[in-house]
């Protein structure tokens, strides 16, 4: 169990280029691989030798075809010592040799070769034999210790998720949790409604504060209470805990009828909350932090903030960024070699018609391409082994996703498409030329080692894309996700810092060259950098909001209980 949490939480869903890929894509892929296939039978009679070759050792057992000792599907002993069930893995395994070595001897470019094989990936892990009963000696062993009840538990587990997880396998069992009982409890309140969202302030737990506040933007296709799970990984209880003045804000679920809402209006939502948060700390600056798309919003608000600058006084204070990426290549990612022009193209006349994209479909999809950790984990555990999925704060949050309006989606289809943050001036957006040169504020940049959706050296980029003087960048250990959630207390935590003051190298390579690994969660480090940069210690606010923005309702709010 602690497996499957530790798996789905590497691979939670997160808005980027992959919102552009469409099943033609998928199917082109599928075709490049038919059209080689009847072009050489020469080349497919090499390679079906060579697998009827391997076929024929596994039938006289002189086979000595291995799993990867990494590969957990086949962990359980009767795959070494029942001779059927050896052969059946094995089968399996020269099926899976053959098509890579089949792969390696087409003739593709590379970009066609890395479509091919993330395709292909997908279609043999489907056909694994431990996605079934009679292939499964886990599943079997459990049937018969249960006198069979596994297998009604499991078909009920099936029922349970086409009635109610509208076809998906479960990754979470939600009963557990309850918002505002023990997940999202720090204390606040909704201080600022507006239609597309709500400003929370947090009540300060020190008798003093930094002047400068701290703002944080979420993604838009996930809730905010990200930042609020369990108290012992609630990012806003450890900033006010550490005399922060926390503000976040909570997006509204949009339905079709706002499908319209674009990255202007979501910029022009923050700086509406900028100007709030402002106001109600009497600061002439305000913090700001992000993850993921939130990343690339509060990106594209310290663009227009500097364009807008007056005498080159912006309201933004430090600008901190974790698991984003603002300078995307297609290969960072293994599934963006499918992503194609025309692909992005029917993407977004498809969303324009629909509205919106529902976020049901966004996680349907995401996890499709990663289906061995994020389907047929679960298929096996919860329909084979008739096992509960688990009871996990972040996969409750991943599962609570929200809509895509249309027309945001289609402004980040063209930033990942002109480059639009690497370019100075050169893309117009929210009534601006983006220049992400003109932001001088300070910066603190987080990736995660392990991380699948916005690679590490994918997001060290954006260390090179600003006009700051002093950029600070971190690399934690985990996951996507895990790597922002991993506060003080995690015997397993650790991160990597730059051994010396001074400018960052021009790549990733070269930075790590040059780090120190500490034990540790990075959250008192950077704590350490953003009290550093939030302003003299005052007396802590006895009420939160002010006259003119008055509570509201109680954190979370309201915005955050809309079903997706």
């Amino acid at each position: 169990m602690a497996r499957l949490e530790d798996e789905a939480a590497q691979h939670t869903s997160a808005l980027g280029p992959l919102v552009g890929l469409t099943r033609e894509d998928i199917f082109g892929a599928v075709a490049v691989l038919l059209r080689e296939t009847a072009s050489d039978p020469q080349r497919l009679m090499k390679h079906s030798q060579a697998m009827g070759g391997d076929m024929i050792k596994i039938m006289t057992g002189k086979s000595e075809l291995a799993p990867d000792p990494r590969d957990k599907r086949f962990m359980d002993p009767a795959w070494q010592y029942n001779p059927f069930m050896r052969a059946g893995m094995q089968y399996y395994l020269a099926v899976q040799k053959g098509m890579a070595g089949w792969l390696e001897d087409l003739e593709l470019d590379e970009l066609e070769k890395d479509r091919a094989r993330f395709v292909s990936t997908i279609i043999i892990d489907s056909l694994s034999p431990t996605n079934t009963l009679i292939g499964n000696p886990s599943a079997q062993k459990m049937a018969i210790t249960s006198g069979g009840l596994s297998l009604i538990k499991g078909l009920k587990n099936a029922y349970d998720d086409m009635v109610h997880n509208k076809g998906m396998v479960s990754q979470v069992d939600k009963k557990p949790f309850k918002l505002g009982e023990n997940v999202a409890t720090s204390k606040g309140s909704v201080v600022l409604r507006t239609e597309m969202m709500e400003l929370i302030h947090y009540a300060p737990t020190t008798d003093e504060v930094h002047k400068v506040p701290q703002l944080t933007i979420p993604p838009q296709i996930n809730k905010m209470y990200i930042n609020d799970l369990s108290p012992e990984k609630s990012v806003v209880k450890f900033q006010v805990d550490n005399g922060i003045q926390t503000f976040v804000i909570s997006w509204k679920n949009p339905s079709k009828d706002q499908g319209h809402w674009d990255m202007a209006d979501y910029v022009n939502s923050c700086r509406e909350a900028m100007e709030a948060v402002a106001a109600i700390t009497k600061s002439d600056k305000v913090n700001v932090s992000a993850g993921c798309s939130g990343g690339q919003t509060a990106a594209m608000l310290a663009s227009k903030l500097a364009a807008d600058a007056k005498d080159g006084e912006s309201l933004l204070g430090t600008l901190t960024l974790m698991v984003c990426v603002l300078h995307p290549k297609q290969n960072d990612i293994e599934a963006g070699s499918l992503i194609s022009d025309n692909g992005l193209a029917l993407a977004r006349r498809r969303a324009d018609k629909a509205g919106v994209i529902k976020g049901d479909d966004l996680a349907r999809g995401f996890a499709w391409l990663r289906p061995n950790d994020l389907i047929w984990n679960y298929v096996i555990n919860n329909y084979l082994l008739c096992q509960d999925p688990p009871a996990f704060d972040v996969l409750f949050w991943n599962a609570d996703a929200t809509n895509l309006s249309a027309s945001l989606m289609g402004d980040f289809l063209t930033i990942f498409e002109t480059l639009a943050f690497t370019k100075k001036g050169e893309v117009e957006m929210v009534d601006h030329k983006i220049d992400l040169s003109k932001v001088t504020s300070d910066l603190f940049i987080l990736g995660g080692v392990t991380d699948h959706i916005t690679p590490w050296k994918a997001t060290y980029r954006s260390t090179q894309l600003f006009g700051s003087k002093d950029v600070t960048y971190v690399l934690s250990q985990s996951g996507h996700m895990q790597a922002i959630l991993n506060p003080p207390g995690n015997p397993k935590a650790k991160y990597y810092v730059q051994k010396k003051d001074g400018a960052l190298p021009a790549t990733a390579d070269e930075w790590l060259k040059g780090t120190e690994e500490v034990a540790g969660s990075w959250w008192p480090f950077w704590m350490d950098w953003l009290q550093q940069r939030s302003g003299a210690k005052v007396k802590a606010p006895t009420k939160l909001g002010n006259t003119k923005y008055k509570t509201l309702d109680p954190a979370p709010g309201l915005y955050v209980m809309d079903p997706c």
